[in-house]
């Protein structure tokens, strides 16, 4: 599989999570928004519109970029020089923005009704869902591979060395 992240390698785990996260996140992100507010705009009224989705999008975006930021300019470059010390305390403000995305998530699924279509609905709303579907995936995996792959082993590492 040619898109399979290099797990092994700490440095280009974090190219790699840039160029294929991050990058996707602020495309999805803009494009998200943008069809959110017109489904919430064109089906005002509607016992089954997603109210309120706009909104928690662009205060996504914002959060995730400010997230992002820390990492591409701060945490990464450290990481990419084989993680000093005192590289948990940065970690660990990852971790609790990513506890911030799992709630946002679990925001989406409430005012989707777990992402699941009405009868009858439009070609955006369709769009917007599936959009969705795709950005929780690509944002869960994301997180995973930070959480679960990445992150330990300078957590680790620190402690191991204290």
């Amino acid at each position: 599989m040619a898109d399979a992240p290099p797990v092994h390698d700490a440095a280009e785990l974090t190219y790699y999570i840039e160029t294929r996260y991050h990058a996707r996140h602020r495309v999805q992100l803009a494009s998200l928004v943008e069809m959110a507010e017109k489904v919430e705009m064109v089906h005002f009224g509607d016992e089954d519109v997603p109210d309120g989705l706009s909104e928690l999008l662009r205060r996504m975006t914002g959060e995730m970029e400010v997230h992002m930021k820390k990492e591409e300019l701060i945490l990464f470059p450290a990481i990419r020089n084989g993680g000093a010390s005192g590289i948990e305390n940065p970690i660990a403000v990852m971790r609790a923005d990513h506890d911030d995305h799992v709630r946002a998530v679990a925001q989406i699924n409430h005012l989707t009704g777990n992402l699941t279509l009405p009868t009858g609905a439009c070609g955006t709303w369709t769009r917007l869902y599936d959009g969705l579907i795709e950005f929780v995936a690509d944002l869960t995996e994301h997180m995973r591979l930070e959480n679960d792959v990445l992150f330990p082993q300078f957590e680790t590492r620190n402690h191991a060395n204290a």
